[in-house]
């Protein structure tokens, strides 16, 4: 085991996140029309407060994720690296008459995640920000800290401007953090059943059979995809969901892989050797009977 998965497991890793997409929008009618784009509920949110979203197409299937974080006078998007032109270009295209500016600002921005059981403690030792409920997030000297995280372990992710994140590492490797890799990263989140897009979530998914409705609101108005989305709600049900599973024999099937769970039709989307367990945890789509 590495030295950065045993700190996600049980103590705290940093892990340099600064690859994924982030996008400011700016404008009086921001709100209006990130609440029209995505799946969650936007227009009542308040600075400090965030969420996680679909953007849908119209037939209800996602095309990407993101994290919403309301600021005083703008709202960063944080995606997937792979979706950052992918989400400006979708949010661009229904800008018609509203006055709203997006802007990309990866290169010039930084994004750092703490993540593990110990993170709380080493957050208090720095005099920073605690991790509160989801995807609230809070100033710390000219950075912001917002709790969310990769892998599905107690954790934050702080952004600041690119200069000042080799001065924010130090600070969290002298407090304790230890690095964690991409690949631990990857270990913790599937073992703990958190699926990213791309590789579980996918541009066909529909939001029920990802089982992740902490990104729908189901009391908003309209927006895109609604009608798709309400339309599954009120037949109660999908054909397969996502879950998490424990595969027997200790071979890791590669993304594709069809097999059976508890003798239902399954397709594997993501697959590890948990270090911690041995043995195979996996994400897959399993068939509702």
């Amino acid at each position: 085991m590495s030295l950065g998965y045993e700190a996600l497991r049980h103590g705290a890793g940093w892990l340099d996140l600064s690859a994924r997409g982030r996008i400011v929008a700016r404008g009086r009618d921001r709100a209006r029309l990130l609440h029209a784009v995505t799946s969650n509920e936007v227009k009542k949110m308040t600075p400090g407060s965030g969420c996680y979203a679909f953007l849908l197409n119209p037939q209800g299937r996602i095309q990407a994720d993101l994290c919403l974080f309301c600021l005083d006078d703008h709202f960063l998007i944080d995606t997937e690296p792979e979706l950052r032109e992918k989400v400006h270009l979708h949010i661009k295209r229904y800008i018609i008459a509203e006055q709203v500016e997006l802007e990309d600002v990866t290169a010039g921005t930084a994004a750092i995640g703490l993540e593990g059981p110990g993170a709380a403690e080493i957050l208090a030792q720095l005099g920073a920000p605690a991790a509160g409920a989801g995807y609230t997030h809070a100033a710390w000297g000219d950075a912001t800290v917002a709790a969310v995280t990769l892998t599905g372990q107690l954790g934050v992710r702080i952004f600041c401007a690119a200069e000042k994140a080799a001065a924010m590492v130090y600070q969290l490797e002298a407090a304790g953090a230890v690095a964690a890799s991409v690949e631990d990263a990857r270990l913790v989140r599937i073992e703990n059943g958190k699926p990213r897009y791309g590789d579980d979530i996918r541009e066909t998914s529909l939001p029920q059979e990802t089982q992740q409705m902490h990104a729908v609101s189901f009391d908003k108005g309209c927006y895109l995809g609604q009608e798709i989305v309400e339309r599954i709600r009120a037949q109660g049900r999908v054909n397969k969901k996502l879950m998490r599973v424990v595969l027997g024999g200790g071979e890791v099937p590669a993304a594709g892989t069809k097999t059976m769970v508890d003798g239902a039709e399954a397709e594997i989307t993501s697959a590890v050797l948990s270090p911690a367990s041995g043995e195979v945890v996996a994400l897959a789509y399993v068939r509702q009977r």
